[in-house]
């Protein structure tokens, strides 16, 4: 979440009027994150955000994103819900952006999850990828290992000005990944950016996942990979640790609702590092290409390379988990 697009009031009734929520009472913008504009609302003393779409987000996904969310509500899934506009819609234009108005999901995100946090957080990842296997909706992952050497090629030159050693460790964890990369675990369709500012407690208690811009078919494995990555490292940035507790209290969430395979299990390690890799990437492009005038929050590429080197370092998922 970030502020590109900036509204005034005005703005906001305006869009507000193609709705049947009522009138609105305030509004803020929402500094976090770094992919789209996002507003908080109060309509008619209701709480919902609403999104307009940047960078990365292509228009012809958006109605798979309306419909993941949707899909997953009606099957017991906490997390928002889109609202429909006066065309029956999820989706709207306004002055040449595509936005979404959704219901505000209570609770808060923590900055370090318990090991029983990261085990409610296992289970909930599970349930959302069971319930998925019926959905009948597609979208592949633009941000898979096929994207990565290109990611790569376009910070090459600049990264070094971040950290001197960028270059030759993302080249050489680079050459292992796509060395490694599995092809044929299950899959199906993952949220895909499962960091603890896109999950929410209300009494230390699970209450929802938000932030579904980047869902899309992938390895279920690849998913827990990036829940190791985001959730289960303590520390400073110079002295980050692998958690092997928390990974295993989500695993053991994961495992009670469906089993890992001894494939997904071999991998596990190599995907570890796919999912760092990647984050950093991602990281490392939008530190180099800030937006002139936007409020966003730009998050830092420099903490994974401590998760990278224990990835290298790994041998086999035992490292990760019993």
């Amino acid at each position: 979440m970030a502020v590109y697009t900036k509204f005034d009031k005005e703005n906001i009734e305006e869009i507000l009027s193609n709705y049947s929520i009522g009138k609105l009472n305030s509004s803020k913008g929402i500094q976090e994150g770094i992919e789209n504009t996002n507003y908080f609302l109060l309509v008619d003393n209701k709480k919902y955000i609403l999104t307009i779409y940047e960078k990365r987000v292509k228009s012809e996904d958006l109605p798979f994103f309306s419909e993941l969310m949707a899909g997953l509500n009606k099957a017991g899934v906490k997390c928002p819900i889109p609202i429909i506009n006066k065309q029956n819609q999820a989706i709207s234009n306004y002055n040449g952006k595509k936005l979404m108005i959704v219901t505000f999901l209570e609770g808060k995100a923590k900055k370090i999850l318990s090991p029983e946090n990261c085990s409610s957080v296992g289970t909930e990842v599970a349930r959302m990828h069971e319930i998925t296997k019926n959905f009948k909706i597609k979208r592949k992952n633009d941000l898979s290992i096929n994207s990565w050497r290109k990611l790569f090629n376009s910070v090459k030159k600049e990264c070094s000005k971040i950290h001197q050693d960028l270059p030759q460790l993302i080249e050489s964890n680079l050459i292992d990944v796509e060395k490694n990369w599995p092809n044929d675990l299950p899959k199906g369709i993952i949220h895909a950016d499962l960091f603890n500012d896109n999950i929410f407690f209300k009494d230390n208690k699970f209450s929802g996942l938000i932030d579904f811009y980047f869902s899309c078919e992938d390895f279920y494995a690849f998913e827990i990979a990036i829940c190791f990555n985001a959730l289960c490292f303590d520390g400073m940035q110079k002295n980050l640790s692998f958690n092997v507790t928390k990974a295993k209290n989500f695993i053991d969430g994961y495992s009670s609702v469906r089993k890992l395979t001894d494939d997904e299990k071999a991998n596990i390690k190599v995907l570890s590092q796919g999912a760092a890799l990647r984050f950093l990437l991602t990281r490392v492009f939008d530190a180099l290409n800030t937006v002139e005038g936007a409020i966003v929050k730009v998050k830092d590429p420099i903490e994974y390379l401590k998760r990278l080197e224990f990835h290298k370092n790994s041998k086999n998922f035992e490292d990760y988990f019993f």
